[in-house]
């Protein structure tokens, strides 16, 4: 559906965008995530038309977007967008919202057609409301439905959810994920949120310096990162430097596999995850103090002193702990370590 090929964009003496390439298939859902200023809203705007690459090519359904001497209009691209503030216009009401971008639809197919997404959108009762008078998920939705309308190739949202409480954004983030499906939409969303880029969608686009750092779903972005940058962004880690020998990375908390071939004797960092640390009352078992303890509801987040580590090692259970003179015993589910070379050796 979208082929990004080598795409770049010059924003200023220090950021330059790409070169990028990606490519969306039809129907598929894929959430762009990164830290603020890494280029995801800046690569949304090339693909909308809002913003000319430098250089690069951009299809949508085989029709070429943005490419040598070519250049489409935003108007001409088929292309919906919702905005992080969801720029309803003010004076219509949400009807008319949803009709706007139906101005060469005939009126009673413009009719219907927002009023199925009205229906859609469980927005039926407030079509003749004024923006103002919506709440914030209210009005996300309006502007989903206005994006959906005019029946786009792609749809793109920036932030859709981040103007909303943490309860409201999960459901209407779910409701809004069920409505593409349900519309069969091919659609790229934004957020900087790590745990909504892994629940959103059928892949996950990371970025970082205006690069694609790695794509996949997010099950394999969560559990097979491809460097530090990719496991710290998606989870706590406690980073254990240790040094690499016969295809493992000797630390102070034990050797555990290496991810990447390295030359014996270089510096390595294990990370480790807080849920690959277990309570355990094995006689080999490694010794922490607990430095601080943080009940959490489900969870429990101790903090523990270990010699031979400059930093406390994060660990947390779902088990209520009896810790006797501050002292702990624990284990680590070497599975679920992340070795690689240490960036600065």
């Amino acid at each position: 559906m979208l082929e990004i090929v080598q795409l770049t964009r010059r924003l200023g003496p220090g950021f330059v965008l790409g070169p990028i390439d990606l490519s969306i298939a039809p129907k598929e859902i894929v959430c762009l995530v990164g830290h603020s200023g890494c280029g995801k809203s800046t690569l949304l705007r090339l693909i909308a038309g809002i913003e000319q690459p430098d250089s690069g090519t951009l299809q949508l359904d085989g029709k070429m977007l943005a490419g040598p001497g070519v250049f489409v209009e935003p108007e001409q691209r088929n292309i919906g967008f919702v905005f992080q503030d969801y720029a309803l216009f003010p004076h219509l009401t949400i009807e008319q919202n949803v009709m706007f971008g139906l101005r060469k639809w005939s009126r009673d197919e413009a009719k219907e057609r927002a009023k199925m997404l009205l229906s859609l959108t469980a927005l039926s009762a407030m079509a003749d409301r004024y923006p103002h008078m919506l709440s914030g998920g209210e009005q996300q939705r309006a502007a989903l439905a206005r994006a959906l309308a005019p029946e786009p190739a792609v749809v793109l949202m920036d932030e859709p959810f981040s103007n909303l409480d943490r309860d409201l954004r999960e459901r209407v983030r779910s409701d809004t994920l069920a409505l593409l499906r349900r519309t069969n939409t091919t659609a790229i969303i934004v957020t900087h949120d790590p745990e909504e880029a892994l629940s959103t969608g059928d892949r996950v686009v990371l970025m970082k310096g205006g690069r694609v750092v790695q794509s996949g779903t997010g099950r394999e972005l969560y559990d097979h990162p491809s460097d530090p940058y990719s496991a710290e962004f998606f989870s706590t880690f406690t980073r254990v430097p240790g040094v690499y020998r016969s295809g493992q990375v000797h630390t102070v908390l034990g050797a555990f596999p290496c991810w990447q071939e390295v030359a014996d004797g270089s510096a390595a960092v294990a990370y480790i995850r807080p849920q690959a640390v277990y309570p355990t009352v094995a006689g080999n078992a490694l010794t922490g103090i607990v430095r601080s303890r943080s009940f959490r509801g489900e969870i429990e987040q101790l903090e523990l002193i270990v010699d031979g580590l400059e930093s406390p090692l994060i660990m947390r259970t779902t088990q209520h702990l009896d810790v006797v003179e501050g002292k702990l015993r624990f284990r680590i589910d070497e599975d679920a370590v992340f070795t690689f070379a240490d960036p600065q050796p």
